[in-house]
């Protein structure tokens, strides 16, 4: 770009320069006859707004940027003289940032540079520059964070995204078949320096995702303008300053929420209401042919629902988990089909849920006559999790287990010996204690049964092994930034890692008092802001067709995954609380209105009678909801993949609307 027209943009934008050299911004809009290859222009900026290409086209465009502190506004329209298909992109190039010292953020989707994911899905080990549908992204932003310096540069869109339009083809050059709403960001290494990438339609590169570790060929999407149509565009830069990463992500998303002011949804369930619908699946996935009883809650179809041979203690299955929601409110409700069916649950595994070495049996396929002899620590966590709570449910009502007690006992010392020095849990490991996954990433969800233990117990060497997670996740977790490998079916970066980091320090806040309580909650707000990052601020739009948007779904509240899996879902469990709780702790009301709108977001699906949202059996609460360009190879956007595994989605829903469990478990029993 020449100077004088460097010059005239620094002028509009002076707040976010400190040198005229320190940022250039480029415009180029590409232009398609249908039949024939788009020609792309490079745009000029001219002192009286306009922006123009070197010959004539037949799109007038123009530009408009206002400033207001730290942050500039830039609002295009572009009106076509003629009939045209285009596709339009800004560069905004950050000439001082030199893009070996930065890292880089798209909510929901990129971390630093998402080297904790394979080649085979977005990272730089593909390439070192990406942009994305604004669809894929938790917030429609991208930020780029200056290690050297501390400074940062984030874009945001500023439109209302209400509109989707569906294409013929998933790469290369498209022409939408309506309006769409949905653009693109992202960020793009120039020479060495990096810039912020932005534009509209969507334009997908160097690949685009569209199935679990499959990149496939870039798409560029064009919109038609008809002759005398316009198209308005806003999009938002911001500079700031971060004391490292984790301050930058948090800045972030305080922005984020500011600037889509998030609300909650109308929902139609109270929490009674949606407990009483969601026992529905205790009752119908009960399973007792086997040794060991179980609700069938893995590797369901959703078009029939019908119970399969899987019996799994923790991800995804939740078996007992959901023994003990079931159990307490048969209690509660006087539901004695509930209450025996939960007890002979809890029987079976005490009977025939351990390992010779007294490990849970984590995944029994009675069906095909399998099991898996490779354990997790996330698994066996979640199933000493849910033993817990049973067994100090169990205690107020005055009912003694001791059998129960020594199998956890048995559990937790097994816990002693796989955990490290430094504190962490091997991601995976088999009987024999032999290390098959050496991965610290799962060890958050260990920190949880380790201080429950303690209060159950009344032993301080458990709250001394949970204290020395605490050291790991703080030294090599939290401080660092690093969130991975917690999910069991990917090994990346993932939501899940830093839900458990912030709910493990949220316990350990539980069994502390004064200065450590203090920095437990520190550890716990660091934590959970990256949590936030991967929950919807907004509503994605769907086309007409695409079941999800004919049914009025709004996706805020809902969490993407993980970089490898790129859809959303109602993981949740106890994070809500936890909100609230530092809502309290920080005074910071952002926490709870969040916790609002993902309590009364995630209930928007629930299967009952005449609204079944494509789910054969009430109370089956979906799981794969596949809100982009992306699926596991069935149905894509707008639907859910055809296996779904409600029993997760059901137990995290359970502890979600049960928000005084934690808290209530920690009060001293009365004698």
């Amino acid at each position: 770009m020449k100077t004088k027209l460097l010059l005239a943009f620094m002028l509009a934008c002076g707040h976010l320069v400190s040198k005229a050299q320190e940022t250039k911004v480029q415009y180029s809009i590409s232009l398609k006859t249908p039949g024939n290859e788009a020609k792309t222009y490079n745009l000029q900026n001219n002192s009286n707004g306009t922006l123009t290409a070197q010959e004539n086209i037949p799109v007038e465009i123009r530009q408009q940027i206002t400033s207001n502190g730290e942050t500039t506004r830039i609002e295009v329209n572009i009106n076509a003289r003629e009939e045209v298909y285009y596709s339009f992109e800004e560069v905004f190039n950050i000439a001082s940032f030199e893009h070996q010292d930065c890292q880089f953020f798209m909510p929901g989707f990129w971390y630093h540079k998402n080297l904790r994911s394979p080649k085979e899905a977005p990272s730089f080990a593909t390439s070192d520059s990406w942009q994305v549908r604004e669809d894929r992204l938790s917030t429609p932003l991208t930020g780029i964070f200056n290690e050297k310096n501390g400074d940062f540069y984030t874009v945001i869109r500023l439109d209302q995204l209400n509109n989707e339009s569906l294409t013929t083809h998933n790469t290369g050059e498209v022409i939408l078949n309506g309006k769409t709403d949905l653009g693109f960001t992202g960020f793009r290494n120039i020479n060495g320096s990096s810039a912020l990438v932005f534009g509209f339609p969507y334009n997908e590169a160097p690949k685009t995702y569209i199935r679990k570790l499959t990149l496939i060929p870039a798409v560029k999407a064009f919109e038609k303008l008809e002759k005398g149509g316009s198209r308005k565009l806003t999009w938002e830069i911001r500079k700031g300053k971060a004391k490292d990463y984790a301050d930058f992500i948090a800045k972030a998303w305080t922005y984020s929420f500011d600037t889509k002011k998030p609300q909650p949804v109308n929902n139609a369930y109270t929490t009674v209401e949606a407990k009483r619908i969601l026992t529905n699946f205790f009752k119908e996935s009960y399973v007792d042919q086997y040794a060991l009883k179980y609700y069938s809650g893995v590797e369901l179809r959703t078009d029939d629902c019908k119970s399969t041979g899987i019996a799994e203690v923790g991800f995804v299955g939740r078996v007992l988990l959901n023994a003990y929601n079931a159990l307490e409110y048969g209690e509660q409700n006087n539901d004695q089909q509930l209450v025996s069916n939960a007890k002979a649950i809890f029987d079976s595994y005490l009977t025939h849920g351990f390992t010779s070495a007294g490990f849970f049996r984590e995944v029994v396929d009675f069906t095909r006559n399998k099991e898996e002899h490779i354990y997790s620590i996330r698994r066996q966590s979640e199933g000493a999790f849910a033993i817990l709570n049973y067994l100090n449910y169990e205690k107020k009502k005055g009912r003694k287990h001791p059998e129960w007690e020594n199998r956890v006992k048995t559990l937790l010392s097994n816990f002693a010996k796989l955990q490290k020095p430094d504190g962490s849990f091997p991601r995976k490991f088999d009987n024999d204690l032999q290390i098959k996954d050496a991965s610290g990433g799962s060890t958050p969800s260990a920190t949880l049964p380790l201080t429950m233990a303690y209060a159950y117990f009344k032993d301080k060497k458990y709250l001394e092994q949970a204290k020395l997670t605490a050291v790991y996740l703080e030294k090599e977790i939290i401080s660092k930034s690093d969130y991975f490998s917690s999910t069991l079916d990917a090994n990346c970066e993932d939501k899940e890692a830093s839900l458990y980091a912030s709910t493990a320090m949220y316990y350990l806040a539980m069994v502390s008092s004064g200065k450590e309580r203090q920095h437990y909650t520190d550890l716990c707000s660091k934590a959970a802001y990256f949590c936030l990052t991967w929950y919807y601020t907004w509503d994605v739009p769907f086309a007409q067709g695409q079941m999800l948007g004919d049914v009025g779904f709004q996706s805020r509240g809902w969490g993407n995954v993980s970089v490898e899996n790129n859809h959303i879902d109602v993981f949740i469990f106890e994070f809500a609380t936890v909100l609230d709780w530092l809502a309290l702790q920080r005074k910071e009301d952002r926490f709870s209105k969040f916790s609002s709108v993902i309590k009364s977001s995630m209930l928007q699906l629930m299967p009952v009678k005449d609204h079944m949202f494509n789910i054969a059996k009430v109370g089956y609460y979906p799981e794969v909801v596949q809100h982009t360009n992306w699926d596991y190879g069935k149905n894509g956007k707008g639907f859910y993949n055809d296996i779904f595994a409600p029993g997760w989605t059901v137990a995290s829903l359970w502890q979600m609307l049960s928000p005084t469990r934690v808290e209530d478990f920690f009060k001293p029993t009365k004698k």
